[in-house]
């Protein structure tokens, strides 16, 4: 049996700068690793089967740790049956990557229990079927990312810590991007322009999810008493990085919803496997 870290990531900014003719929008984002992970465990089997434990409120033909599996299982050289056990910390539908983290570990793994012999490049050309979050994780490196999110390229980004509260309500990403106010036209930008004045980058969802669901918005009114809340992804979760004057333990203790404090990462703890 091998039990392995599934990270979550934020996104510290994200923006829409166009969209293409086939709908899917181009974004510019940057993903930072968190360290607030599920753990998954692969259990070998005498079936061919793959089976999960730990999600009852996803069907199979919608799990995206089944849709991996099913997706890599042509290249298996050794094909075993598994049992997949995940250990869920990441709220579900709430920006922080939990499912596009659980699929990419799951490529990971299996591409190795498999004998597969996939690349991380490969690997990373078979995740973007599954979501477009999804070879960030393949990669394991803090990135900036351009077009749906496919396009990474690896940053350095400062330790941090920050405290992430998960309003409580269930995003729908394709509500949001199906309202006529949001902005598609974000000006592109560079990294660099971003480490000189990161207080310019926001999230073209923001207004929309305060607006649709209340909750996003008394999270941010809480968070932005103490410093500048941000939305990660399209919600629902939003976060604000601490600072030494900050009174944590107050905050996270009378919080309106749950808390997480967490911390940044160099990299994902699955690079290393």
């Amino acid at each position: 049996m091998i039990k392995v870290a599934s990270p979550a990531k934020i996104n510290l900014f994200l923006h829409i700068t166009g969209r293409r003719q086939d709908g899917y929008h181009e974004l510019q984002t940057i993903f930072q690793f968190i360290d607030l992970y599920d753990w998954l465990s692969f259990s070998q089997t005498d079936s061919d089967q793959i089976t999960i434990e730990g999600i009852t409120s996803v069907d199979n033909t919608d799990n995206l740790i089944y849709k991996a599996a099913q997706l890599l299982k042509p290249y298996a050289k050794k094909n075993h049956g598994f049992h997949i056990k995940i250990e869920k910390n990441i709220p579900m539908g709430a920006g922080l990557g939990g499912g596009s983290s659980n699929a990419a570990t799951t490529l990971i793994i299996l591409n190795r229990l498999w004998h597969c012999g996939l690349s991380q490049t490969e690997l990373a050309h078979l995740a973007i079927q599954l979501g477009a979050d999804v070879p960030i994780f393949i990669y394991g490196k803090n990135a900036w990312a351009e077009g749906i999110g496919e396009q990474i390229s690896p940053v350095n980004l400062p330790k941090k810590c920050y405290i992430i509260l998960k309003p409580d309500c269930f995003i729908s990403t394709q509500k949001l991007f199906s309202q006529k106010t949001l902005t598609r036209d974000s000006k592109p930008s560079k990294f660099c322009a971003y480490q000189q004045q990161p207080s310019n980058f926001g999230n073209c969802f923001e207004h929309l999810a305060k607006k649709l669901y209340p909750q996003v918005d008394e999270a941010m009114q809480y968070l932005n008493q103490f410093g500048n809340a941000k939305l990660t992804g399209t919600g629902a979760c939003v976060f604000v990085e601490t600072t030494e004057s900050m009174n944590v333990e107050h905050i996270l203790k009378h919080s309106p919803c749950n808390a997480y404090l967490v911390n940044s990462l160099e990299e994902s703890p699955l690079i290393h496997i």
